[in-house]
């Protein structure tokens, strides 16, 4: 039996998104796939995937995927889709990004988490602050998730950002406990959130 490739899908992928996720995966054990970043995505569905099985077997892998703006499903989110569609691939889940979009593109998430670190079934805005929606936010690369029907969403304000509550001088805790979440649920980690 082949051995599946674990990841977790960030949405977002700009320099501070960058520098937060690649400090969370090093303190969760996980690996990042810092090519991934990108405002928007540039890197090739070929190359991502190289990257991806580069990885040691047992790591999950948390990969950066970013619209910037493109309305409907864009460059990261068609990347999405491509691992998603990927038989060696298996999709724990993602973290969805709010942000300030004019395009209004939405999802569905499961969980939120605000800037202070607190779970809410509201969605949150950019800056991580409680919106008015039930399991819903806006961001500009969340178009795909609710088609692809993965096992957990969990929305999130601007990561490594949220008026610096998200600060990887901070231990960037809102990025690392969305990830944690997934991590538990997936069976990767005992609960203790």
């Amino acid at each position: 039996m082949k051995h599946l490739k674990d990841v977790i899908f960030i949405t977002d992928g700009d320099a501070a998104a960058k520098k937060t996720i690649e400090w969370v995966a090093t303190e969760l054990g996980c690996r990042c796939i810092s090519a991934s970043a990108g405002n928007p995505s540039t890197l090739s569905k070929q190359k991502l995937i190289q990257n991806i099985f580069q990885t040691p077997d047992d790591a999950v892998v948390l990969i950066m995927f970013d619209d910037c703006g493109y309305r409907e499903e864009g460059p990261g989110e068609r990347l999405m889709r491509a691992l998603f569609d990927h038989p060696d691939i298996r999709v724990l889940g993602a973290v969805a990004v709010a942000s300030a979009t004019h395009a209004r593109e939405w999802t569905n998430v499961h969980i939120s988490i605000d800037r202070y670190g607190e779970l809410t079934e509201y969605g949150v805005d950019k800056e991580g602050l409680q919106d008015l929606e039930l399991n819903r936010m806006n961001g500009d690369t969340v178009y795909i998730l609710d088609e692809l029907k993965l096992p957990i969403v969990v929305g999130i304000g601007d990561i490594g950002k949220m008026r610096g509550q998200d600060d990887v001088k901070r231990g960037c805790p809102v990025t690392k406990k969305a990830v944690q979440l997934i991590l538990e649920r997936s069976g990767y980690l005992v609960s203790g959130l």
